[in-house]
């Protein structure tokens, strides 16, 4: 996963109790206030409801040693195995309810 870096360039002054709520889950006080989060769905949702507020920017990872090592070392592939083909029944409709209205008379 990316990292982003988010920095709030608008005040919060005016805005809803949520948006407010939502600055401080990221971690973000102040003007100029920068943090880094990881990219997730929930911090994406977060960003969405305040994007008028902040500027947020994607950073690239640095690959670590041992990630650069896994990259080098070479796959083992295990032999595909396939599973028995299965058959689904074709679903059958439900028939539509009638509705029952009861007439002055028959009440």
């Amino acid at each position: 996963m990316a990292t982003l870096k988010i920095t709030q360039i608008k005040s919060r002054i005016g805005s809803t109790a949520q948006q407010c709520k939502n600055l401080d889950a990221l971690g973000l006080h102040r003007i100029n206030h920068t943090v880094t989060h990881s990219d997730s769905a929930i911090i994406l949702g977060m960003l969405n409801k305040v994007k008028h507020l902040v500027k947020v920017e994607v950073v690239e990872e640095k690959a670590t040693k041992k990630a650069a090592k896994k990259a080098e070392a070479p796959a083992v592939e295990a032999p595909a195995v396939e599973a028995p083909a299965v058959e689904e029944a074709p679903k059958a409709k439900k028939p539509a309810a009638k509705k029952v209205t009861k007439t002055k008379k028959e009440e």
